[in-house]
């Protein structure tokens, strides 16, 4: 996270037209928090209605899920958020910015803990704050020392040729492990698939705008709907699952180390940077991705469920 000086300087530099991107991105987080918590509420019910041997949605219920108005008004809410967070991004620089999307991880845990009378105990709490600094202090130096660079058709498809490969690996694990994954190995699947959706959000929209909507792009367009029709998969089986905060977790923390990890060594946007900086990108990225694993391990909602022999956490909370 930036530190009180650092953000202070960043503050003085923007003019007043920038610095409408921060209460923008602030509020983005809150859609992000609430759409989360809706979501879950609405996977639980449907679950709960339609009883399916092993994890992970199934057809009906994935339809179901269309008829929750819970799930319904937080797919609306996650949407807006997506939205402020773009447009905050057209006024603020992103290293003011994209800090801020941390706050949801926090929002997220405080709400679901009010929601589902459950108290966060001390070792989750410990993970959220390294989650939450650990990314803040990741996309801070990647902003500090990372520049754009022209994206080649060959950095197109060696980001597609990746894509196939995480989706052919993901698509395989899901097939043959389905009964036993919990929800960490959801939640890293679904941050690794939204960071790619994140890169080819970018390459598509610029590639549109600069009027090259050739084979390639269209190319980049299916690979960005199935990134992001299989995040969103693992997303709803995610609450399923485990609790919204653990989901949100993994989403602050996975997706944007991927993005920003795609753009280092497929775009060469570090290419420029100091020696120091691959360090930097490693030292705050491990604490980050272990605040996730921490959390999926330390949470007090599925510590209850173990014990109770319960799979999933919340089915006696009322959310369900």
């Amino acid at each position: 996270m930036l530190t009180a000086p650092a953000l202070a300087i960043h503050l003085v530099s923007l003019n007043s037209a920038q610095a409408v991107g921060i209460p923008i991105a602030l509020v983005g987080a809150v859609f992000l928090s609430f759409g989360a918590q809706f979501q879950h509420r609405g996977v639980g019910k449907v679950e709960a209605a339609h009883v399916t041997t092993g994890t992970g949605l199934s057809g009906s219920q994935l339809l179901a899920l269309f008829g929750r108005p819970s799930w319904v008004l937080g797919t609306l809410l996650i949407g807006l958020a997506v939205v402020l967070q773009l447009a905050s991004l057209r006024f603020a620089p992103l290293i003011v910015v994209q800090p801020l999307g941390a706050v949801a991880l926090v929002i997220t845990a405080v709400l679901n803990a009010r929601v589902t009378h459950t108290r966060l105990n001390r070792r989750s709490i410990r993970a959220i704050a390294f989650c939450v600094g650990g990314v803040g202090l990741f996309v801070t130096i990647a902003a500090f020392t990372a520049t754009d660079a022209p994206i080649s058709e060959f950095d197109l498809v060696v980001i597609l040729v990746l894509l196939a490969g995480v989706l052919t690996i993901f698509g395989t694990l899901f097939v043959i492990f389905r009964d036993r994954m919990g929800p960490f190995a959801y939640i890293v699947g679904a941050g690794v698939l939204y960071g790619f959706v994140a890169t080819l959000a970018k390459v598509v929209i610029n590639r549109i705008l600069q009027a090259e909507f050739d084979l390639l792009t269209t190319c980049c367009v299916v690979g960005l709907l199935a990134a992001g029709g299989g995040g969103a998969y693992f997303v709803q089986t995610a609450y399923s699952v485990g609790p919204p905060d653990l989901v949100i977790a993994g989403l602050t923390v996975v997706d944007p180390l991927v993005a920003v990890g795609i753009g280092i060594v497929v775009l060469r946007e570090a290419a420029e940077a100091p020696w120091w900086a691959p360090i930097a990108y490693i030292a705050t990225a491990i604490p980050a991705v272990y605040g996730v694993f921490s959390l999926a391990r330390n949470h007090p909602q599925l510590e209850e469920a173990t014990e109770r022999g319960v799979n999933r956490p919340g089915g006696e909370t009322g959310m369900r």
